[in-house]
């Protein structure tokens, strides 16, 4: 997994209202594409960003593309954030703890 890619992904407030919408259930891409004001090479744009970071995957259904959320590999990046920020919460802590006391 790329982490750098799927933050990158999550970054852009398009893509994430992507994932909002493929959290219901999978849906075409026309289908997605609706329900935004721009336009589709640039959507286009935003689902291979996302297929990229491997937070959606695709396959094709006659002329149609449906996408459905990875959720495995999104749970996966966002609890390595946490403990990421956990981790740093914690020698935080520590720090001050260890300040406070001297």
């Amino acid at each position: 997994m790329g982490v750098n890619k799927v933050f990158k992904a999550l970054a852009d407030p398009t893509r994430r209202r992507i994932l909002e919408l493929l959290q219901r259930r999978d849906m075409a891409a026309g289908e997605i594409s609706e329900r935004f004001d721009i336009s589709k090479p640039s959507m286009s744009k935003h689902f291979n960003v996302l297929k990229e970071a491997d937070l959606i995957q695709g396959r094709r259904n006659g002329t149609s593309i449906v996408y459905r959320l990875n959720v495995s590999l999104l749970e996966e990046a966002l609890l390595g954030l946490l403990s990421k920020f956990n981790r740093k919460q914690k020698e935080e802590s520590w720090m001050q703890a260890k300040h406070s006391t001297a």
